[in-house]
């Protein structure tokens, strides 16, 4: 059955609604718009978690609605509502109709076809029964403890996401999307005399709950978790200073989504708030820097084979060999700005409106061995793995949390050292690149992105990389 068929059967054929009736009454409120669309969402959601060897909480959740959009110009009139009713949608019809401002406007195109399919239809939460998790945590949390004595807690948590869209054009053009969603997370804290440490890692993507069932995906995850913990139980305080940076492959790619990427998205540079607005055509990073955004990966927790407003996700290259050629569009901010929409348009649920989002963000691969990185550097930190962070669009500054941290010392990896903090601006980060490792790796699946109050699922990754007189904040004395 095709995603059509399948999400037809959910809002049609299931709650008693007419399609015909529906996609006049879309029409209708859609009429003299520039844009605008009728979302439908059906979802279901769980998650257990277990600390301690007990189960700390387990939900489930079932969610349905709509959302319907009208735009006229840059004015968006948005109305939603749980109830998947046709009275419910005239109201809210007459609702974003408000923003009509008595022109005739001329409808933007419709989105020309979908993606082939990116990730399974299979519902993850009911093909794995509630046993079946509960064990899987107990094992996850006994391994744990086996693998070290100084083993203090240990939590872990498995969730699931089962979501189906369909979206409905004024033209009575429709799309629909199936899309699941898995993560594993796992929590170790260590101790040694009164020193306590933490190590989280964590997986996951748009697969059913049986890749994470295996013992060599599940243990991989506690291993790293363990790892990281009892590394930073040796840790030193961390330098402070002006100094050569080496980030690792990977999750520290979160740097560039925040630093760089949210800047790169087609509202913040077309209000001219970005720090790289009308920087099109333009050098904003080093030779060899290439960056992309790309919803098209299979099985990746970011992708997309449609985005929230119908357009196909797309592999779109936002800066090449340093160059910046473009931004991630929307069809709202597209239109206004006169270019196409690069299936960015994303939200987080039938009640909010969408907008210009990443999806799986992350920087090229280069020609050097992270070991000729590494042993290039006289003095300077390696930064593997990074926790939270801030950044402010319009001026690029940003800070960031390394939660795993090495000292290089004559090129070479030295102790690991706590509480360093990475500050900079994005846009002059980006020209601080000195040498790119042949290294790309994506993350294992775990980023959720926040924007305007929306969170939604996405991807970041990375090859090694060298960065030179970036701004380390320290704790040593």
């Amino acid at each position: 059955m095709s995603d059509l068929a399948a999400t037809d059967d959910l809002f049609f054929t299931r709650s008693g609604l007419e399609r015909s009736r529906v996609e006049r009454l879309v029409g209708e409120a859609l009429a003299g718009m520039d844009d605008g669309e009728l979302f439908l969402e059906y979802s279901q959601s769980e998650s257990v978690a277990l600390d301690d060897g007990r189960i700390k909480s387990a939900s489930f959740d079932t969610a349905q609605g709509f959302g319907l959009r009208a735009i006229s110009g840059e004015t968006t009139g948005f109305a939603h509502a749980s109830d998947l009713s046709e009275e419910a949608m005239r109201r809210a019809a007459a609702t974003v109709r408000a923003v009509h401002s008595g022109h005739g406007g001329t409808m933007m195109a419709d989105p020309i076809g979908t993606n082939r399919r990116l990730y399974t239809d299979e519902n993850p939460l009911g093909a794995v029964d509630f046993a079946a998790k509960t064990k899987l945590l107990a094992e996850i949390d006994a391994y744990a403890r086996s693998k070290d004595p100084r083993v203090k807690q240990v939590m872990a948590s498995l969730s699931g996401v089962w979501q189906a869209v369909q979206i409905i054009r004024a033209d009575g053009r429709r799309v629909g999307d199936i899309r699941p969603l898995v993560r594993l997370n796992v929590s170790i804290v260590v101790g040694e005399g009164a020193r306590m440490e933490t190590g989280s890692h964590g997986a996951g993507g748009r697969v059913s709950y049986e890749r994470y069932l295996d013992p060599a995906q599940w243990r991989a995850q506690v291993d790293e978790a363990l790892r990281q913990a009892l590394v930073n139980l040796g840790s030193v305080p961390a330098p402070a200073g002006a100094m050569t940076v080496v980030l690792g492959s990977g999750w520290p790619g979160v740097m560039l989504h925040e630093a760089v990427g949210h800047g790169l998205e087609g509202d913040f540079n077309r209000k001219k708030t970005s720090a790289f607005s009308g920087l099109i055509g333009q050098r904003v990073a080093s030779p060899g820097v290439t960056v992309v955004d790309d919803g098209t990966l299979k099985d990746r927790r970011g992708s997309l084979t449609v985005d929230d407003e119908g357009t196909p996700s797309a592999c779109n290259v936002l800066i090449e060999d340093g160059i910046l050629k473009g931004y991630m569009q929307d069809r709202l901010n597209a239109r206004l700005m006169g270019v196409q929409p690069t299936g960015n348009g994303r939200r987080q649920g039938f009640a909010h409106a969408p907008m210009p989002r990443m999806t799986n963000t992350y920087m090229l691969a280069g020609d050097k061995t992270p070991e000729e990185i590494i042993a290039s550097v006289p003095r300077g930190l390696y930064a593997v793995n990074f926790g939270g962070g801030q950044v402010d669009i319009t001026s690029g500054k940003f800070v960031f949390s390394a939660s795993e941290a090495y000292l290089i010392e004559n090129g070479k990896i030295g102790p690991a050292v706590k509480g360093a903090t990475l500050i900079g601006n994005g846009p002059d980060a980006l020209t601080k690149i000195t040498m790119i490792g042949n290294d790309l790796k994506l993350d294992d699946g775990v980023g959720t992105c926040g924007k305007d109050g929306q969170g939604v699922p996405v991807g970041v990754g990375q090859p090694t990389l060298r960065m030179d007189g970036l701004t380390v904040g320290g704790t040593a004395a």
